[in-house]
């Protein structure tokens, strides 16, 4: 069947139709919980990574409801970090990660964190994902957070080509509409997880199938 000429605003108008009832995004989730601080959801996203949502968000909320601010999470030792986020993977590793970021952030900027790309990325343990999902949600910045949702997705698409996260953040930057480029996280990683999904896409319930190319790998 011949598919329609595509048209991100009517394809991003559906999935985000299509997602409004599934569970949001943890760092989304997060945010209309009132976690909405940089430092907050770049701490969340840490925890994040390579974890199901399922596990990082109830993750993030328990460090939270014990320490919110740099300074807070400072006074912590990494053990007792660990032993709050013991869910997540690595989280001895993270435990030492967000214990020196918190540090950091209170020696270096008197315990509050500059909305700055620059600085993020200076931590370890963030990444370009990290940094822009952060920036996005908390700050509003213009930033495009590509995970493996939204790459997959895309390319499925026929929206952009590219075989890696970090070139379809860079084919993303030039051709989508930086009016979505904070919102296309928040819809496709809900999308990809419960229709577009990995190996075995739900193409006869996608609401997005007209315009589909359905390239799948």
């Amino acid at each position: 069947m011949a598919k329609l000429p595509f048209d991100i605003d009517i394809v991003l108008d559906r999935a985000r139709e299509a997602v409004e009832t599934l569970p949001k995004a943890a760092m989304f989730e997060l945010y209309e919980a009132g976690y909405t601080s940089l430092f907050e959801q770049l701490i969340s996203c840490l925890i994040s990574v390579r974890t199901y949502d399922e596990v990082s968000l109830p993750v993030s909320r328990r460090l939270f409801e014990r320490a919110r601010t740099p300074n807070q999470i400072a006074q912590l030792t990494p053990e007792e970090i660990e032993t709050l986020i013991r869910e997540c993977t690595y989280p001895e590793q993270k435990a030492r990660q967000i214990h020196a970021i918190a540090n950091q952030i209170v020696n270096d900027y008197a315990g509050e964190l500059p909305a700055d790309l620059e600085v993020l990325l200076s931590f370890k343990g963030i990444g370009v994902k990290c940094a822009h999902l952060a920036l996005g949600i908390a700050c509003k910045q213009p930033y495009i957070s590509v995970d493996t949702h939204v790459h997959r997705i895309t390319n499925r698409w026929g929206y952009v080509e590219a075989k890696t996260p970090e070139k379809t953040t860079i084919a993303l930057s030039a051709k989508l509409p930086q009016r979505y480029w904070i919102e296309i996280n928040q819809v496709l990683v809900p999308f990809g997880k419960h229709i577009c999904t990995g190996k075995r896409p739900h193409c006869s319930q996608c609401p997005v199938l007209d315009w589909c190319e359905q390239r799948i790998d």
